[in-house]
């Protein structure tokens, strides 16, 4: 097995390996709760996860009251174990996503070990240094159970390593990432659960968006901020297409509302870097050579671009906006979305209609795409079922 040298622990045992000598725990075991509940408390009282709106919320997801919330509709779990060893890779653009990873692995029942990003993010030194400080006061049993490690991309002997000895791996990241890291052979019964590239969209209804008043609007454009801007829509839970809804002699107005209100959020809280500007007029050019009818509108500064789209098909998906650049097309019946709702559809985000309705159409039009429907501000709201996997009954196993 590897040195230390090869691999710096940022939380847990000194070998992580050791996690395959130890018993499988029942899902949401109360141990693991009370865990939990310690560390959402340690993370709102440290002045430093103050700073990160991210770490706050998922000290807030820790609470005790919703875990609680969380395990209620699981009515099998005295019949469930966990799995044994889980092996993670943590996407390398999302701070926080190795801590929910890590969370759901532990609520099913199991050990393990994480690898993080590689780039360093002081929200995953927050979370380590909290779960640490945990783990060697009040909660030694559960050592062996949480193991945060951080090592270069490009160490495949150490991935291979961790990857023989695990009952279940999951791959979070590009495409490339999962064909990479599913080099590394797995043991005869373990599996991969796999996060690979996806995107998202919001749907908006006109009429909705024109009634709502100053405060509703404003609330609507800070959780849009958020869902897009704030990961430079990086995140797959990023909408990168504006579907609007509702008669055209009212898209205008609507439009002309939202956008102006996305805008005022931009100028107060975004930076729009050289390279990331650069990056954006690229990927523009090449959607309008690739792409028929395709027009930019008029807008105030390069903080936001919006660009219309006269027909709705399959290639959109490919056009990858950064930034503060959003695609947008006018429709009048859902039915039209179902071109752009292939496998790498992820989110539905909506305002002005109801999830409900949305989620019923995806079912009725038995679309192969779409995994989430939410409304706009939630769309990285961290869910036990992600990407249409339970977590939870994914990475236990019944004793039946």
């Amino acid at each position: 097995m590897n040195s230390p040298d090869d691999y710096r622990v940022l939380c847990g045992m000194e070998d992580p390996l050791q996690a395959v000598h130890i018993p499988a725990l029942q899902p949401f075991a109360p141990q693991v709760l009370d865990f939990l509940a310690d560390l959402s408390a340690a993370l709102l009282r440290d002045k430093q996860a103050r700073a990160y709106s991210d770490v706050i919320s998922f000290a807030f997801f820790c609470r005790r009251a919703n875990l609680e919330l969380l395990q209620k509709p699981y009515d099998d779990l005295e019949a469930r174990l966990g799995r044994g060893l889980v092996f993670h890779i943590a996407p390398g653009n999302v701070p926080m996503n190795f801590a929910y990873s890590l969370l759901s692995a532990l609520l099913a029942g199991n050990a393990s070990i994480v690898k993080a990003p590689s780039k360093p993010f002081a929200q995953v030194s927050i979370v380590c240094n909290a779960m640490q400080a945990l783990l060697a006061a009040n909660h030694q049993s559960l050592k062996p159970y949480i193991n945060v490690i951080e090592y270069p991309r490009e160490r495949q002997d150490i991935t291979e390593a961790f990857s023989a000895q695990c009952d279940a791996r999951i791959i979070w990241g590009g495409d490339e990432t999962i064909r990479r890291v599913r080099m590394a052979q797995l043991s005869p019964r373990a599996f991969d659960i796999t996060f690979a590239d996806r995107w998202s969209l919001a749907v908006l209804e006109t009429d909705a968006i024109i009634r709502m008043d100053d405060a509703e609007i404003t609330d609507l454009a800070k959780g849009f901020y958020n869902d897009t801007y704030l990961y430079d829509q990086n995140a797959c839970t990023s909408p990168r297409l504006c579907v609007w809804m509702g008669e055209r002699s009212s898209l205008e107005a609507a439009q002309t509302r939202f956008w102006d209100t996305v805008h005022a959020q931009a100028s107060a809280r975004y930076t729009l870097d050289a390279v990331t500007a650069v990056d954006k007029l690229t990927e523009l050019y090449r959607a309008a050579v690739l792409n028929d009818g395709i027009v930019q509108e008029k807008t105030v500064d390069n903080l936001l671009t919006h660009v219309r789209l006269t027909s709705l098909t399959a290639d959109v998906i490919n056009i990858h906006c950064t930034g503060g650049c959003f695609l947008e097309y006018h429709a009048a019946a859902l039915a039209e979305l179902i071109p752009v709702l292939t496998p790498k559809t992820q989110t539905i985000a909506c305002a002005g209609i109801a999830p409900s309705v949305v989620r019923a159409f995806i079912r009725q039009a038995g679309v192969k795409g779409v995994d989430r429907v939410v409304r706009i501000g939630h769309t990285m709201d961290f869910s036990l079922i992600w990407d249409g996997y339970d977590l939870i009954r994914t990475l236990s196993r019944m004793v039946n």
